[in-house]
């Protein structure tokens, strides 16, 4: 296998840590592009959707971690 394998799986650990904290941190973002806009007057997303979304963006972060941390070991492992 070659290092750019190791550079692709890195990058995607970064995009999915990235998309996890905004998930996590800011989980109402997703709830306006997606249904707020077909809402006329005040609407807010449940605590549900909330909740499921932070714990989603939990997941995306760890899985981040796992590919960056897959891709510097195969970089490691290539040189």
């Amino acid at each position: 296998m070659s290092i750019s394998s190791g550079i692709f799986l890195i990058l995607l650990g970064l995009i999915s840590i990235a998309l996890g904290l905004l998930s996590f941190l800011k989980p109402s973002i997703g709830w306006y592009i997606n249904e707020g806009w077909k809402v006329k007057g005040d609407s807010e997303p449940s605590e549900t959707y909330l909740s499921v979304t932070r714990f989603g963006g939990m997941v995306s972060m760890m899985l981040g971690g796992v590919l960056l941390f897959a891709g510097i070991m195969h970089i490691v492992a290539s040189v």
